[in-house]
């Protein structure tokens, strides 16, 4: 009886922090055998069986980034329990594993990111908020930033004065007591919007597929139509994931209905919006945007977007923390059996 991780580095380019966590989290009920293959070696669960020997002992297998034939699951006679993330066992070898009644598991959402993107969306919020890229990028150019007199040194409401110099063309200040909207209350939304009613905001969302727990978690009014949600909206979060169904969904109408002034806020995918419309609206001052994810990416460096005083941006990274490597370990680990069941 035994346990055996296979990697291969191409699953570590993807996930670098997953494949040791995974071992870590073996380690507390015995001794895995934890084989990384080399880069010149084959994706293949038979180059590790040349390395690790004994496949007739393992009992329960995680193979990442590498791919299985039949040839190389036939000596796995133990066999109870595998997981293949990143690879694949072609269909023979899956037939086999089946009439052995080996149990597959696999990742069943995506909830291991949940926290690392909300938390990101939450950031550039505030950052949208109170323009503190823009500000930063300022004070390593001089001390502009730092000279707080209004319009020919006279006192003016809604003017530049001491400590105060957010654009009012724009939502900013406090998060607490905006009109926080959001679209989707699923692993990410729903974490983005219970963020933002904890810090006092006053937040509505909208999902036809979420059941009422869901909002009730939140803090956040459950809105039935998308065309209500955008018309009051002072910061607006699309916070879905882009599938068939939800590309576009929030539409060029939609875009159009988002009060003057509205931060626009996107972390999930950039193509469950109309981004034609925003792009126009965003570059026309009519809109903020706080965003991890674009319609082209990387963005060229002469894009407009970039370098805007109404814009904030960090380059499609909200996701890939360490912390949600190890979620992602951690969430395929659990749905293995204790020892003592096998």
């Amino acid at each position: 009886m035994s346990d055996l991780i296979v990697v291969h580095p191409r699953f570590d380019a993807v996930w670098p922090w997953a494949a040791d966590h995974f071992h870590t989290l073996w380690c507390r009920d015995g001794t895995p055998d934890f084989l990384r293959l080399h880069d010149d070696d084959a994706p293949t669960l038979a180059a590790g069986w040349q390395k690790a020997g004994r496949p007739d002992r393992v009992t329960r297998l995680v193979c990442l980034g590498v791919e299985a034939a039949l040839e190389d699951v036939q000596p796995l006679e133990a066999l109870r329990e595998a997981v293949f993330e990143g690879g694949r066992p072609d269909a023979a070898a899956k037939g086999l594993l089946e009439r052995r009644e080996v149990a597959l598991y696999r990742q069943q959402s995506e909830g291991f990111w949940g926290q690392s993107v909300a938390e990101v969306g939450l950031a550039l919020t505030l950052c949208g908020l109170r323009r503190i890229p823009q500000l930063y990028r300022q004070m390593t150019e001089s001390h502009v930033p730092w000279d707080y007199a209004p319009p020919g040194g006279r006192g003016r409401p809604r003017a530049r004065g001491q400590q105060y110099c957010d654009d009012d063309r724009f939502v900013s200040g406090t998060l607490a007591g905006k009109r926080v909207r959001v679209v989707g209350a699923g692993n990410i939304g729903s974490r983005y919007a219970s963020f933002a009613h904890a810090l006092g905001a006053d937040v509505a969302a909208w999902d036809p597929f979420a059941a009422e727990p869901a909002f009730h978690r939140t803090g956040a009014r459950r809105e039935q139509h998308l065309e209500r949600l955008v018309a009051d909206a002072q910061i607006f979060a699309p916070m879905l994931p882009l599938t068939e169904s939800t590309r576009g969904l929030v539409t060029a109408a939609h875009i159009e209905a988002l009060p003057t002034g509205c931060l626009v806020v996107t972390v999930t995918r950039a193509a469950i919006c109309d981004t034609q419309a925003l792009r126009r609206r965003v570059l026309a001052d009519e809109l903020a945007l706080a965003a991890d994810v674009f319609d082209v990416e990387p963005l060229p460096l002469d894009d407009p977007l970039l370098g805007r005083h109404n814009v904030v941006h960090t380059p499609h990274i909200a996701g890939r923390t360490a912390d949600a490597n190890r979620r992602w370990a951690e969430a395929l680990a659990d749905q293995f059996r204790p020892l003592g069941d096998l």
